[in-house]
């Protein structure tokens, strides 16, 4: 989700930031191909060439081509909806480094997730929801699974 998966590495990576590769509403080519260049290797999408379809990545690759287009839109909170879901344990570890870069260069990074052990090993605060509703919030040192099933159970 949030892929052209027809369209190369290089539009996916600028799409959110079309001003950023342009000048007076025209595209630059040559500049749309390096920032996808630079994020090919910052973010390391194993890929042979930016101009790849997106289709042809695996699933962690697609991944980071997803982050690479929001980090160049360069915001200031990032919501991170699942980010690891379906991927292999080595790009999970990729992604959880980029995640913990973006919070030391002091940007928010808010992300969901129903993996309880991603949560308790990468957030500083977790708000606990069901049904639709916050039931409570946890500071990491004081978040466990049992102490999140509680929040969940007490309805």
């Amino acid at each position: 989700m949030g892929l052209i998966l027809e369209e190369s590495i290089t539009t996916n990576i600028t799409l959110a930031n079309l001003p950023g590769v342009s000048e007076n509403g025209v595209l630059n080519d040559g500049a749309e191909r390096s920032v996808a260049e630079e994020y090919r290797e910052k973010i390391n999408i194993r890929t042979p060439n930016v101009a790849q379809k997106v289709m042809n990545l695996s699933g962690g690759n697609q991944q980071k081509v997803v982050l690479s287009k929001w980090l160049f839109a360069a915001p200031e909170v990032l919501i991170l909806d699942e980010p690891t879901r379906g991927i292999d344990v080595g790009a999970k570890y990729e992604i959880y480094t980029i995640i913990n870069q973006l919070a030391a260069d002091g940007k928010g990074v808010i992300m969901i997730s129903s993996e309880m052990p991603e949560l308790l090993g990468m957030c500083d605060r977790i708000y606990v929801m069901n049904e639709g509703e916050i039931k409570g919030q946890l500071a990491a040192k004081d978040a466990s699974q049992e102490a999140i099933m509680r929040m969940i159970l007490k309805g």
